[in-house]
């Protein structure tokens, strides 16, 4: 079976629909989703009917990864998921195949932190598109069920009788499992929650959630919950928390009524079968964290560290600390949550778990219950940054307190990885985060010890494991920032210890932790001082391979700032400002050139003549590399002198400059000096403004400090400033493609249509001209893409010329020691 390729797509959905799937429902409607299979009702629906499919469909042959990756955007988007219960699987087709994933695998994707889901899902372009791209490509490489009709026909029937079972026939009540809990939850927000007659935000500042009573609510049978454990109790008709024993013995506890006598939620829970079957219970206990609301997860962290990263960890403190450790050694998870870390280790009776928030404490003793390998005495509540270490069980304080017992003390922690600020908070358009770090009573402490490291929770952990606790073993997840970051130096003369080994994994890779960098498992002797100069670490990808090592330095030399503003003109007029961010890949992104000062709070460096090679150095060696998670943290340096003698790598770092998309020099901010071209070569409609960098590039440019201007034109040949620039075959291509997309512009600009709505500018930058084609989306910003096919070719040969120019740079970066490898 196989299908004409030329055929449209809501033909070939209705030929799949038919030929596939025609025992089931096929004609519902899910929010944007192309084509959805959902088990047949008999009469009415009362409830939510189960959709086995969500897919997305193309005509022809297409990319199925990339269809994949558009439905998941399309329903991340719409959070299709909240007002549907989600499917069993996953699937896109086209003429020629099908592919299922299952929707379990790849849920999680669906609550990434700071993710802008507000772009067109159809655009395969966008950066976050790529984001999830990436995020996705090792689970569906590894769980997609991938069929060709033509050849894996039988195979494909097989699959659907196999995996779409058509069962559930009437009223029948939906099953909670692993794969919907949370979207269950998603809907127990808007119909049961607001009838719960409390005061959130004073539970919340005890510690208590909302997912805390859905918690109750899921875990029960005929309304009585069946996990005493629980921070909250469903009793019936109401709810019950702290029910502890007064000094009679007898038991008191707090309750909560239902403010509309439970209607609600009787007619909420009706459709749902509950308790979930038992071999899920622990697995939903487990994950409270993703029923923690936003803030709350950003003040305390709430990180649920992969099984797979802590398998490897508990192997490499195997390998440092021998393979009897578990038995030698005693071990404390003191930021240990529900205790997921732990898992895996064998002697009970060496383990200790502590963690902030009591009702995580009852969650640990819950499975302790059912077979988690702790001790209920070893498992308590305690507060590592404020509490006083006399609060710790008598048998933790004699180890810490006998100093041969100790050294044999091993704190494995995964500690939260907020800050006080973020970077949307230096671009001014967030505000600082309170009660993250400058909460805890240590930040005070260690603030004139470690200094601004003390803004870091992680960091916090580690010098009062250091303080408190010395001579003990350290093994951490944590940020890699403590070993070469640029806030961290006055951390690494306090924080002295060996290191034993680690690796290093995409911060993706862990829930709730956004960006793209490395999260590193470390492990520390602090019984031996030795300052951090150099670390290696062995790279691990998201499908669990490893590769190669990472160098971290802690000994860097001065930062690439600290060169740049040596040649800052302040005082003196300029025709363009710089920025300067924290010298760091992280922080690229906020690196630009403009005519004025941004609101951005870091330094903003002056373009003069005299300094503008520094200038378009700085800013070419910044960006000609890719950010990954592998480098994201990697520090710019002050450079050794061969860059000064080497006009070749100037030249191209003024071409890269001039043309790459960072530059957002716009005349719109005043005099535009940047136009590389005359007007001749681009078929201008009348003289620009300024020819300064032309003539700059022919050599007829020289500095003149004791005059206002910022240049004087020289008219006789025999006083150039100096001979014209010779450029290299790379940055020759540049310009060749950007003098195209100049001229198409002066050229066509009545015949093609003007997206940004602005009248033609003849002292047009290559950002005006952008903005012309790209236009701006309802919010103000300027799209990624253009409708006009000459317009995108032409920009897309220049992006083209613009890499291959960065990759000859790049090799000057090291060279001149602006990067180390």
């Amino acid at each position: 079976m196989s299908y004409d390729i030329n055929i449209r797509e809501e033909e070939l959905k209705n030929y799949v629909a038919k030929d596939f799937f025609g025992i089931f429902d096929t004609k519902k409607v899910i929010g944007n989703v192309d084509f959805c299979v959902a088990v047949p009702q008999i009469s009415k629906e009362l409830f939510d009917t189960d959709s086995l499919l969500w897919a997305e469909a193309k005509k022809g042959i297409a990319n199925i990864y990339n269809s994949l990756v558009q439905l998941i955007l399309t329903v991340g988007k719409a959070r299709t998921f909240d007002k549907f219960l989600p499917p069993t699987m996953l699937g896109a087709f086209d003429a020629e195949k099908i592919a299922f994933v299952p929707y379990n695998d790849i849920h999680e994707v669906f609550y990434l932190n700071d993710f802008n889901w507000n772009v067109a899902p159809s655009n395969h372009g966008t950066k976050e598109f790529g984001l999830i791209y990436n995020k996705v490509k090792t689970i569906l490489d590894r769980n997609t069920f991938l069929y060709f009709y033509n050849k894996d026909e039988n195979e494909l029937r097989a699959f659907i009788k196999s995996n779409f079972i058509a069962g559930k026939y009437g009223f029948t009540k939906t099953r909670i499992d692993k794969n919907n809990f949370i979207a269950i939850y998603n809907k127990w927000l808007q119909a049961v929650k607001p009838t719960i007659a409390v005061n959130w935000d004073a539970l919340k500042k005890k510690g208590i959630i909302d997912g805390d009573f859905y918690l109750a609510d899921i875990l029960s049978s005929e309304n009585e919950t069946i996990k005493e454990k629980l921070f909250v109790l469903l009793k019936k008709n109401n709810y019950e928390s702290d029910r502890i024993s007064d000094d009679t013995g007898l038991f008191v506890s707090k309750r909560a009524e239902f403010t509309d006598g439970q209607k609600a939620h009787t007619q909420f829970w009706n459709k749902y079968e509950r308790p979930p079957s038992e071999h899920y219970w622990n697995y939903i206990v487990e994950r409270r964290d993703l029923l923690v609301p936003q803030d709350v997860r950003e003040r305390k962290g709430s990180f649920f560290t992969p099984q797979v990263w802590v398998e490897l960890s508990q192997k490499y403190l195997a390998d440092v600390l021998g393979e009897d450790w578990q038995d030698e050694y005693y071990i404390w998870d003191c930021a240990a949550g529900t205790g997921n870390l732990l898992n895996g280790l064998t002697n009970k009776y060496n383990l200790w778990a502590s963690t902030l928030d009591r009702q995580d404490v009852d969650v640990m003793k819950d499975r302790i219950k059912n077979g988690a390998n702790l001790l209920e005495d070893h498992v308590f509540q305690f507060d590592f940054l404020n509490d006083d270490f006399t609060k710790l069980p008598k048998s933790l304080q004699n180890i810490i307190n006998t100093p041969d017992k100790r050294k044999k003390l091993v704190v494995y922690i995964n500690p939260p990885y907020v800050e006080a600020t973020t970077a949307r908070t230096v671009a001014g358009t967030g505000e600082n985060k309170s009660g993250v770090a400058t909460d805890n009573k240590l930040n005070k402490y260690f603030n004139t010890k470690i200094g601004n490291a003390s803004n870091e929770v992680f960091a916090l952990f580690m010098a009062q494991v250091y303080d408190k606790i010395p001579d003990a073993i350290l093994g951490l997840f944590s940020k890699m920032k403590f070993i070469q970051g640029s806030n961290f130096a006055k951390f690494k003369d306090y924080f002295s210890a060996k290191y034993l080994g680690g690796f290093i994994v995409p911060a993706n890779s862990f829930d709730n932790v956004k960006g793209l960098f490395p999260i590193g498992f470390t492990v520390w002797d602090t019984k031996i001082k030795q300052n951090i100069s150099e670390i290696s670490c062995d790279i691990y990808e998201l499908n669990k391979t490893k590769y190669g090592l990472k160098l971290f330095y802690g000994n860097l030399q001065k930062n690439i700032n600290k060169w740049i503003v040596e040649t800052d003109e302040k005082d003196k007029n300029g025709f363009g400002f710089l920025c300067n961010p924290a010298p760091d890949f992280q922080h690229n992104s906020q690196l630009y050139i403009s005519l004025k000062k941004g609101k951005e709070h870091f330094n903003f460096w002056k373009f003069s003549l005299k300094n503008m090679i520094n200038g378009v150095i700085y800013f070419s060696v910044r960006h000609c590399i890719t950010s990954t998670w592998l480098n994201d943290r990697d520090q710019f340096l002050y450079p050794n002198d061969g860059w000064k003698s080497d006009k070749e790598f100037q030249n191209d770092c003024l071409t890269f400059s001039l043309f790459h998309g960072q530059n957002r020099i716009t005349s719109k901010d005043g005099t535009n000096h940047w136009i590389p071209f005359s007007e001749s070569e681009v078929n201008a409609r009348d003289k620009f403004d300024s020819d300064f960098m032309f003539k700059f590039i022919k050599g007829k440019i020289k500095p003149e400090d004791e005059k206002p201007d910022i240049f004087t034109v020289v008219s006789e040949p025999q006083a150039h400033y100096e001979s014209p620039l010779r450029f290299s075959p790379e940055a020759t291509a540049v310009f060749d493609a950007g003098r195209d997309l100049w001229k198409y512009y002066h050229e066509n600009i009545d015949k093609v249509r003007n997206f940004a709505n602005v009248e033609y500018n003849v002292n047009a930058s290559l950002y005006d001209i952008r903005e012309h084609f790209q236009g701006r989306n309802e919010s103000g910003k300027m799209n990624h893409n253009s409708s006009n096919e000459n317009y995108t070719n032409l920009i897309a040969i220049l992006r083209d010329k613009l890499k291959l120019l960065a990759q000859k740079i790049e090799t000057k970066v090291y060279a001149y020691e602006f990067l180390k490898k």
